[in-house]
């Protein structure tokens, strides 16, 4: 039987820190008020493309994993933030990378993009469809953000990660998942201003205002990552007590906390990177599992479990058996370029720009998206 084992991983966080200090100065809001709601403290904003963050972690996993980019099958780029709509984002990796012979899509299921990626992958692997692919969960929120909005700014943050998914006879890679869609809850959290849906409303594309109903999001949620925790352990037929380490999304930390002690799991198996790069969206998971590696918190054969929640309301959650090597073959030069500013900074610059578009267009918020949800 072929398995879809994970051989490589690289995280490309950008250099610039948000803090809560720094949204202080133009929100209405404190540290404390901030981190006793979300468990966070800053944020990374980037001064770079998506698609060139997600450059710089793929050549980070593609040496991880001691693969060269031509000998890449495929790609997917997992995320709801995309550069461009049309083309699409992963073929820029490839070309970036030089992946001649790569396919190339791109997944958006909002914050569990990365992980129905991963689901995606394991699966054409499997079926030998392709033998070596990267999957990349990555976000640039902050130029999408309704900086005026304390319930949201505070809460995201952009970066990426990518792992290497390579063909393998051992067991590893993902053993089980769930994969689920609350649909009935998608106006909960939904982004006016992406998407073509706005674009004959005379809005300006980039220019947001965000439906975050915050209590019904974390209702939702909890229910949603319990349930599919609970299903992926069944299909698996393992524990709580077989899990090794959680690696959850970093939505809120007082999510992460109501889903872990439901799911009868003790925090301190739990990987958090709430507090230092807030919601990432797609990349939130990967960023964590990179880092956990990092911190030498993957042991050779652990069991990871990934339960993850997004926009749509999108839930799931895979079971992970790691492999023997926890260290990475080699290690990319990849890197970030300087980048002149603070992040508040950029920030500012992305409000300014924002500041008239949001006038001109407020009205276009308030009318219906659709005639059915």
């Amino acid at each position: 039987m072929t398995y879809a084992a994970i051989t490589g991983w690289g995280a490309a966080m950008p250099p610039s820190v948000l803090s809560n200090a720094d949204l202080s100065t133009f929100l209405d809001t404190t540290d404390d008020w901030i981190q006793s709601r979300t468990g966070m403290k800053e944020r990374r904003v980037s001064h770079v493309s998506a698609i060139e963050m997600a450059t710089i972690a793929t050549r980070r996993a593609l040496a991880c994993a001691g693969l060269d980019a031509s000998e890449v099958d495929l790609i997917i780029y997992g995320s709801c933030s995309n550069d461009e709509q049309v083309p699409n984002s992963a073929s820029g990796v490839q070309a970036a990378i030089g992946a001649t012979r790569a396919a190339s899509m791109d997944v958006n299921t909002a914050c569990t993009s990365f992980l129905y990626s991963l689901s995606t992958a394991t699966a054409m692997v499997r079926t030998g469809v392709v033998r070596n692919a990267v999957v990349i969960g990555v976000e640039i929120i902050s130029p999408f953000m309704d900086w005026d909005n304390r319930n949201v700014a505070v809460l995201f943050g952009d970066g990426c990660a990518a792992v290497v998914v390579q063909a393998s006879e051992r067991e590893e890679g993902v053993l089980a998942e769930q994969l689920g869609c609350i649909a009935d809850a998608r106006a909960t959290l939904r982004v006016r201003g992406m998407g073509v849906a706005y674009a004959n409303r005379g809005l300006v594309m980039g220019d947001t205002s965000w439906d975050f109903d915050g209590p019904e999001i974390f209702k939702r949620a909890v229910q949603g990552m319990v349930q599919a925790s609970a299903a992926v352990m069944k299909k698996a037929g393992v524990t709580p007590d077989d899990i090794d380490l959680v690696v959850p999304h970093q939505a809120n930390l007082r999510i992460i906390e109501a889903v872990v002690t439901k799911s009868g799991l003790p925090m301190d198996k739990v990987m958090l990177t709430v507090s230092r790069y807030g919601n990432m969206s797609a990349a939130t998971v990967p960023v964590a599992l990179a880092e956990a590696l990092s911190e030498g918190r993957v042991k050779p054969g652990a069991l990871l479990l990934m339960p993850a929640f997004g926009a749509g309301l999108t839930v799931c959650a895979h079971l992970v058996r790691w492999g023997e090597r926890v260290t990475p073959l080699a290690v990319s030069d990849a890197a970030f370029p300087p980048c002149p500013k603070s992040a508040l900074e950029l920030v500012n610059d992305i409000r300014a720009r924002k500041a008239g578009a949001h006038e001109r267009s407020a009205a276009g918020f308030d009318a219906p998206l659709y005639s059915a949800a």
